[in-house]
């Protein structure tokens, strides 16, 4: 779909739409609206999504958000969405009837084959604009999966709309997702730990959030998501966070955050990330690209016990991992 520039008020946008900034005028920024739907069997436990920064975005146009009971899409006097496993095994696994009707509902496609029940036939290929390169990501939470990351996150806030589907019980039958790549659709799969929970539900918080506040005109001050944990190419965790009073309870913050040298803060902060990263997180220090790491981040790695002269770094004393290259 392409974008165009209207005049009306945010609420009254379609998903694609680009929308003037109303609260910062003459501000050349611009956004598209985002649709994001949610099914699940407690669509209400996504009220919080009207709270904070997310509520405003909403209120303003920004994102659209849509909770959908899956339960709506059932046809028998219990609303069951869910049946026993095949091949035996403890709890529920939810039904790919009642998940195919809902997804075929939202994303605007036909029913596909076997609909009835009956099975056979195979996956019959949709011409629905929801499945158009770019417009659609159909996703699900899911323990078995891979890790999201902030990565994911700025990799979906580009998309025009979002579909999440919160698993219960023993999960979603695995045909679901199978059945919707072969249609097209933009189908995945993300963990947000490891750990499992009850359902997609909190997974789905994590992660709209997380993509939501990367949109345009989201956050009030935009460069406060630059130095964030984990973005970047060469991501770090983010330096220690100080406000006033300068001392509290005889702790002080650091002398070198108050004498007003914005180069030496830099460098202090800089190395602090570097510092936390190496304690907590090696792995993604090892991930580093040391051709990009200046002469300063050199020194403090060495200093710490990391050996830089080679394409990524290494800790002192352990074999060198093989690379890609190799």
């Amino acid at each position: 779909m392409t974008a165009r520039r209207i005049r009306p008020s945010p609420a009254s946008a379609k998903p694609g739409d680009t929308i003037d900034l109303p609260h910062l005028p003459g501000l050349a920024l611009l956004w598209c609206l985002m649709d994001i739907d949610i099914v699940s069997v407690f669509p209400e436990y996504f009220d919080v999504l009207k709270l904070s920064l997310l509520g405003k975005a909403q209120d303003n146009g920004l994102v659209r958000i849509s909770a959908h009971n899956l339960r709506d899409w059932t046809h028998d006097v219990h609303h069951s969405v869910d049946d026993t496993p095949v091949g035996g095994g403890a709890g529920m696994v939810m039904k790919p009837e009642v998940w195919g009707e809902c997804l075929d509902e939202l994303l605007g496609m036909e029913p596909g084959p076997g609909t009835d029940g009956s099975g056979g036939g195979t996956a019959v290929s949709s011409a629905s604009k929801a499945t158009d390169a770019g417009d659609l990501v159909l996703i699900f939470p899911n323990p078995s999966a891979a890790l999201f990351t902030q990565r994911d996150a700025a990799e979906l806030s580009h998309a025009k709309r979002l579909v999440f589907g919160c698993g219960r019980y023993e999960g979603y039958d695995a045909r679901i997702p199978e059945y919707y790549r072969a249609q097209g659709v933009d189908v995945r799969e993300y963990s947000i730990g490891d750990y499992v929970l009850n359902g997609g539900e909190v997974a789905v918080s994590v992660m709209l959030e997380a993509i939501t506040r990367l949109l345009p005109g989201f956050m009030g001050n935009p460069e406060s998501i630059v130095e964030e944990s984990y973005t970047g190419g060469n991501a770090l965790l983010e330096y220690h966070q100080y406000t006033k009073p300068a001392l509290w309870r005889t702790l002080a913050v650091p002398d070198i955050l108050l004498g007003g040298d914005h180069g030496k803060v830099d460098r202090f902060r800089r190395d602090e990330a570097l510092e936390r990263t190496s304690a907590i997180r090696p792995d993604l220090i090892e991930a580093l690209d040391c051709q990009q790491l200046d002469k300063a981040d050199r020194k403090t790695l060495m200093a710490l016990g990391w050996e830089v002269s080679q394409a990524h770094p290494r800790l002192v004393g352990q074999p060198r991992r093989p690379s890609a290259t190799d």
